[in-house]
């Protein structure tokens, strides 16, 4: 691998109309701005730009390889969370986005890449996530009392960042075996005593199932099956993100990229896809038991087949950061298509203790009082 950094070539749609200086897509506007003279440049895309299609899976994995893409920009791995981050050519020294750790750089230049299909644009801007933040600090009950105060001493710089998510689309086709439940009823005779001692005689309804050996196939399918391809966040919180505004969805275009860094997927396709599979259980099961029928279901086992399987390779945007508290960082993230805040924080066992004994002084009073 050629060791030698060549110089930054820009593409010319991320220069100025004015100036020549580098462009930042601004969040939620379609614009790029210009940091040196402010001017805005407008993002021009072809009609076909928010059409969004899906990829033959089978197809993108046999190329993957091929379709990589060397461009003037390094990769660099976090030593600390082992993060992987797309950064431009002439960064030379960084801390990671989502642990705090420096960032040690490689020297080589042209490491290869997969382009994304497409990208849901920030609509969120750096001051929106940090107003969001502070909010979602604020509602803390358990959380220390100062933290508040310790945090804006000690938060690490947000920075923007795209992560990798796989979406997949299937048919499936399930046969299955079970047992189909009827119920049917008999009438039974009993005696009751009565409060005057005598006896007397009555019937009832009892239900009963009758089961009912079967066998079958059904077909689903399924669309979106979304799979982060990040295991630099906890899975909880990549979880707790979602929902996503798709609706905003747009083809890849490096403009959009412009200012914010990007993570490099980490869950290749064949693990992405096993991971859609297991979303598609529930689903299979409630069809299955539709098919079934009767009263009750019972469902001894199934086996899936996978057929026109597709993929989609997205990046959705987020911001990231991270603070101290009695020497630990915690973490948080911003969803920067809806600003849906996912974190970690400390808890003040203080309060907590104080909150049982009142609870516990309480319903000692309401004990007393009964």
């Amino acid at each position: 691998m050629n060791n030698t950094v060549p110089p930054l070539v820009l593409n010319s749609s991320l220069k100025c109309n004015g100036c020549g200086a580098l462009l930042l897509f601004v969040p939620g506007s379609g614009n790029l701005k210009c940091d040196h003279c402010g001017v805005s440049n407008p993002i021009a895309t072809d009609h076909n730009a928010s059409t969004i299609k899906s990829f033959d899976y089978e197809l993108f994995v046999d190329r993957i390889d091929q379709n990589k893409k060397t461009d003037d920009l390094k990769m660099v791995k976090c030593s600390s969370c082992g993060s992987e981050t797309v950064l431009s050519a002439f960064t030379t020294s960084d801390r990671c986005s989502f642990c705090t750790a420096p960032l040690v750089l490689s020297t080589q230049n042209g490491q290869q890449y997969v382009p994304p299909h497409y990208v849901l644009p920030f609509e969120i801007s750096k001051d929106q996530a940090v107003y969001f933040f502070q909010n979602w600090l604020n509602k803390l009950w358990w959380a220390p009392s100062d933290l508040i105060k310790q945090v804006k001493s000690s938060t690490s710089s947000i920075q923007g960042v795209y992560l990798p998510h796989w979406s997949f689309d299937t048919t499936t086709t399930s046969a299955y075996t079970g047992n189909r439940g009827d119920y049917y009823y008999t009438t039974e005779n009993y005696t009751v005593t009565k409060e005057n001692g005598k006896t007397e005689n009555r019937t009832r309804q009892v239900r009963h199932t009758r089961w009912t050996t079967v066998t079958g196939e059904v077909e689903n399918i399924f669309n979106d099956l979304i799979v982060p391809a990040s295991k630099s966040l906890p899975t909880k919180t990549l979880k707790e993100l979602s929902p996503w505004n798709f609706d905003l969805l747009v083809k890849f275009d490096e403009r959009y990229m412009s200012g914010f860094r990007s993570e490099t997927y980490q869950v290749t396709p064949e693990q992405g896809f096993s991971l859609a599979s297991d979303q598609t259980k529930d689903r299979i099961r409630f069809t299955i038991q539709s098919k079934i029928g009767g009263d009750e279901q019972q469902i001894s086992g199934f086996y899936t087949d996978f057929h026109k399987k597709a993929i989609k390779y997205i990046m959705l945007p987020v911001w990231l950061s991270a603070y101290v508290y009695n020497k630990k960082i915690y973490q948080f993230t911003v969803n920067a298509s809806t600003g849906e805040v996912i974190g970690e924080r400390p808890l003040s066992w203080t309060k907590i203790i104080l909150f049982v004994f009142m609870v516990l002084i309480l319903l000692c009073l309401v004990t007393l009082l009964v």
